[in-house]
């Protein structure tokens, strides 16, 4: 079910409704990542004088330009650990779009389904990339202790939240978040292989980035395939 759930989820990933998510989510990163950096350099260039008078070296002029390239090197440090959350989260906005299309094409005879309303959406993206990061950065702290099973770690960590968050978003668009809560604790095992199964491209890079849309199709086909199988 699951392997099959995200065979169906790559076949579509060509699909222009797949796709003007993945633009979206990356083009409001990008511009969230630019903003940030242009606030920075421009902070540093407000509290940084044009000369500096220092022991033994005298009076320098090159203090604002170190700090300015040391910037461009610390904020491509900070894109490549923060891309993959921060696309995520943007994308979580989108994530109802993904489902639609999904459903649309595999299961045209379904009702419309509930939705998700944008504000309660906005706080699970938020709540989802909080999480994750700050899970991420403690499991930095045991990757030193596990040695060759750090990537090992990684996947189950990762598959855990990504199979969390993901089936929830997809659920409770037709079940509400009481009876999407329901479902996943009776089918956790199921839904944390699945998210393993997605966690697993996030250390590709670029590839990492359609992992939001991976994730959300490939749940809604588990939770369409799951309730079929309760109903027989």
């Amino acid at each position: 079910m699951i392997l099959t759930s995200f065979a169906a989820a790559l076949g579509q990933l060509t699909d222009g409704r797949f796709l003007r998510v993945l633009m979206l989510g990356v083009g409001l990163t990008l511009a969230l990542l630019f903003a940030l950096y242009t606030v920075f350099i421009t902070l540093i260039g407000w509290v940084t004088p044009d000369t500096m008078t220092l022991p033994v070296l005298g009076e320098v002029r090159w203090i604002d330009d170190l700090l300015s390239w040391g910037s461009i090197l610390l904020m491509i440090g900070l894109s490549v650990f923060l891309m993959v959350p921060v696309a995520s989260a943007f994308t979580g906005l989108f994530l109802d779009d993904v489902a639609e299309a999904v459903e649309a094409e595999h299961y045209p005879g379904l009702p419309p389904a509930a939705g998700t309303a944008f504000l309660d959406g906005l706080i699970d993206s938020v709540n989802f990339f909080g999480v994750l990061v700050a899970v991420n950065l403690l499991a930095l702290v045991a990757y030193v202790f596990v040695g060759p099973f750090a990537p090992v770690l990684f996947w189950a960590v990762n598959g855990y939240l990504l199979g969390r968050e993901y089936f929830t978003l997809v659920a409770m668009r037709r079940i509400g978040r009481q009876g999407a809560a329901v479902m996943r604790r009776r089918y956790s095992g199921r839904i944390w292989l699945a998210g393993v199964l997605m966690a697993m491209p996030l250390s590709i890079p670029v590839v990492n980035l359609l992992v939001p849309l991976l994730g959300a199709a490939t749940f809604t086909h588990l939770y369409h395939k799951t309730r079929a199988a309760e109903a027989r």
